[in-house]
């Protein structure tokens, strides 16, 4: 708990009907005390004259609401105000809060990260609210809403809790196997128990590409020569000028980033440099960052004018397209190749559904993964990596069997943001009568 009571605009910024600001921490009774003249009743809503501490001149009316700790979103008293989202009104808020001696304004997150410390909230579960925040499409919000409900957390917790029974079993043949009541040898149950978990993990990890496409947005770069119709195709997909259109080779020399949803999934489109000979370091750069985003993408459209012949530099799963299909001859197309006019609209719709396609098929099942960033598969994966060294070597010493159990679940416990090094042993003296 800290000695610090933070306050922060909650909503969005700019005019508004409403805006919500938030206070966390110790004095939060004393600001209500001095901004409404009383403490509302907790979890209920008062309609309050806010008032400034110092000059007593009225602010604004709106609601006051009191969450006392430790029932609350921090696990702190908390208290929201109500207020008209005029900016001038905020500023005056804000400023009466900061009057209040031992009160900051938050820093960015801070009010989650209180959650977290003082266990409200594990991390997967800040995570998923921050993927709330961001989340662009209803796919995403979906996948955002089961991390911010803990799922996640839920579910490495579990494991976690496994691995401490498995642990415990192993740890007390070891140091306390002349006790009546231990097994003699319990080798083979944790065994069996962590193929069963070992299992289980592996799957996860196996959905855990399609989870961080949903979250991140399948990646779609757009390349080709100079001129062949990157930037405008980037537009009409995008349904504005996001990039500048020019007969002038060599117009796009960075990566221009947009992001699509289609049919309620994410991605997201970048229009590259074209690939020539470079006349200069300027279009060497760019085309250099043109190949790397094209050999990291999940699809490359390759674009060349409908009479140019098709020349693909580019690795990876690369669909062919002819651009400005109104202006020349489709008898020479190769029958992998879908011609397209931006200009005209000529077979704009057939492109979209079948990026579509792609973009589902690419981020199937990943509404249902567990795993949906990196940090969550390198944490599940050192676990992953610790549990198959045990079930690689039937032979394994107790002693290095007890180690790598202890390395799985630290690896569980970096991914839930819990650290307690005393739950193995609080589970051998529950399960085994020993803190005798």
């Amino acid at each position: 708990m800290t000695n610090e009571t933070i306050f922060a605009l909650s909503s969005g910024r700019g005019r508004a009907a409403l805006a919500v600001l938030r206070v966390s921490g110790p004095d939060v009774r004393e600001i209500f005390m001095r901004i409404i003249g009383r403490v509302p009743d907790p979890r209920h809503a008062v309609l309050a004259k806010f008032k400034d501490p110092a000059s007593g001149a009225l602010i604004d009316r709106g609601l006051a609401l009191f969450f006392p700790g430790p029932k609350s979103e921090t696990g702190e008293d908390c208290g929201e105000f109500h207020s008209h989202g005029g900016p001038a009104i905020i500023a005056a808020m804000l400023r009466a809060f900061a009057q209040i001696p031992g009160t900051r304004l938050a820093e960015p997150g801070e009010f989650a990260r209180r959650a977290f410390e003082n266990g409200k909230l594990d991390l997967t579960a800040v995570e998923g609210l921050a993927d709330l925040v961001e989340a662009e499409t209803e796919a995403q919000r979906r996948q955002a809403v089961r991390q911010a409900e803990g799922q996640l957390g839920a579910k490495a917790d579990a494991w976690r809790r496994s691995l401490i029974e498995a642990a415990a079993l192993i740890e007390a043949e070891i140091d306390f196997a002349d006790e009546g009541d231990v097994a003699s040898s319990a080798k083979p149950q944790v065994l069996a128990l962590i193929e069963t978990l070992r299992e289980t993990m592996r799957a996860e990890l196996a959905a855990a590409p399609a989870g961080e496409r949903l979250r991140d947005g399948v990646t779609i770069v757009v390349a080709g020569p100079p001129n062949a119709g990157k930037s405008t195709l980037i537009n009409a997909l995008a349904k504005r000028d996001v990039a500048i259109v020019s007969d002038i080779p060599g117009t796009t020399r960075d990566a221009i980033e947009v992001h699509l949803d289609l049919g309620g999934l994410p991605a997201t489109l970048i229009d590259t440099a074209g690939l020539h000979e470079a006349q200069d370091k300027v279009e060497a750069l760019g085309m250099d960052r043109t190949h790397a985003r094209a050999a990291a993408a999940d699809l490359v459209l390759w674009l060349s004018e409908i009479d140019e012949p098709l020349t693909i530099s580019t690795p990876g799963t690369v669909w062919q397209i002819a651009t400005k299909s109104d202006l020349g001859n489709h008898a020479q197309l190769l029958p992998d190749t879908l011609a397209i006019s931006a200009a005209t609209g000529a077979n704009m719709d057939a492109l979209i559904v079948r990026l579509t396609d792609f973009v589902r098929d690419a981020t199937a099942g990943g509404e249902g993964a567990l795993i949906t960033n990196e940090r969550h598969r390198r944490a599940l994966a050192k676990a992953v990596e610790a549990l198959d060294r045990t079930s690689a070597d039937a032979t394994i010493a107790p002693e290095l069997l007890a180690e790598d159990l202890r390395y799985a679940i630290r690896a569980l416990e970096s991914l839930i943001g819990r650290v307690d090094v005393e739950d193995v042993l609080g589970e051998i003296f529950a399960r085994f009568c020993i803190g005798k």
